[in-house]
């Protein structure tokens, strides 16, 4: 399945043209509030009717302004996970579920069954959405949408009313849903390290218009794409376990790049995604001795971009891998940085957060 979007809209004084394609795997709307990310899902879900443009999920056309097909919700398959799970108080766990199947016209035990043992739910069937927390209800939200047998999942900040306990306990889920189905999700969101962890491609918006797309780690390791601005810059590693230290330290290798971080589950060769935040990368024209950092990464300057303000972002080729480093403009002009130079990356271990380390499944596409 693959959905195609073209779609023109003025809202107000905001004017939304977006034209991108979602492959099977997750989609990431990334950008900052305003963009028109929820937007153009609301006119994917049929929950609002663009003025102009077209929209296909494979074959299936669902808007067509010049030729007046807009297909109503209902009709269109698509499963719709919200910010909060708005699940039916009054129904049990159960029943939450029963009514995704309802919704699809049946309910196969097996694929109840399935749904329940993928998202960990089995001991909550009894009980009411009161009773659940706030990740359980979003487990619940998901099978619920899972049930309803669509074609095409659409997920609206899913994880932005939880707290950062109940995002590490739901983003594990996504990650088996981008990983064993083959439709596509649409998935909105502007933390930068969740669209790390989860994207298999990235649409970058701003001011209601796409400015790049792309595979997750060439958008995010890009420095002219900043749709959420400098602080938000940082790059996406595909690695594997090399080796798990004693000291737990976990040795990853993405390419001809070895990097040491703070110790992560899993066999050598088991292979995990690294967010390497670009505000935590130092750069240095020698190799530095006599520090603490454990990463001093040899690397080359692909491209280099000056802000406005006193900040740049540093493009870096890191043994085959995209990297970015936030620094000053005043460190550019005092080191003479310079597309093409070679320099050293230095990266503390304990910068790359455990939040920013996940299972790679799907990453390729």
């Amino acid at each position: 399945m693959t959905l195609r979007v073209d779609i023109r809209q003025t809202l107000g004084r905001f004017v939304l043209d977006a034209q991108f394609v979602a492959p099977p795997g997750v989609t990431v709307l990334f950008g900052r509030s305003g963009s028109g990310k929820t937007s153009i899902v609301n006119a994917v879900a049929g929950l609002s009717r663009p003025g102009d443009g077209r929209i296909t999920l494979n074959d299936k056309l669902l808007y067509d302004g010049a030729r007046r097909v807009f297909l109503p919700p209902h009709k269109r398959r698509l499963g719709y996970i919200f910010q909060d799970a708005r699940l039916f108080p009054h129904l049990s766990v159960r029943q939450n579920l029963r009514y995704g199947g309802w919704f699809a016209g049946q309910h196969d035990p097996a694929d109840f069954a399935r749904v329940v043992e993928m998202l960990g739910i089995g001991a909550l069937l009894d009980r009411r959405p009161g009773r659940l927390s706030g990740g359980e209800r979003q487990r619940v939200a998901i099978g619920r949408a899972l049930l309803s047998r669509p074609a095409l999942i659409l997920a609206d900040e899913p994880l932005a009313a939880l707290d950062e306990a109940r995002k590490a306990e739901i983003l594990p889920y996504f990650e088996r849903l981008r990983d064993e189905t083959r439709m596509p999700i649409l998935y909105v969101s502007h933390a930068p390290a969740e669209v790390a962890r989860l994207a298999t491609s990235v649409i970058a918006l701003d001011g209601g218009r796409v400015v790049a797309q792309g595979a997750a780690a060439e958008i995010l390791g890009d420095p002219s794409v900043t749709p959420l601005g400098p602080r938000a810059a940082g790059a996406m590693l595909q690695a594997v376990i090399a080796v798990q230290h004693g000291d737990g330290i976990t040795e990853l290798s993405a390419g001809d790049l070895r990097l040491l971080v703070p110790q992560i589950a899993g066999a050598p060769g088991a292979a995990v995604r690294v967010h390497v935040q670009a505000q935590d990368v130092m750069l240095a024209t020698a190799r530095p001795e006599g520090i603490s950092a454990l990463n001093v990464l040899p690397a080359r300057i692909t491209a280099l971009r000056l802000g406005g303000g006193p900040g740049a972002l540093v493009q870096l080729d890191a043994g085959g891998n995209l990297l970015l480093a936030r620094v000053t403009r005043r460190s550019v002009a005092a080191l003479g940085l310079a597309q093409g130079q070679a320099v050293f990356a230095v990266l503390k271990a304990v910068s790359v957060a455990r939040d920013g380390i996940a299972g790679a499944a799907g990453s390729q596409r």
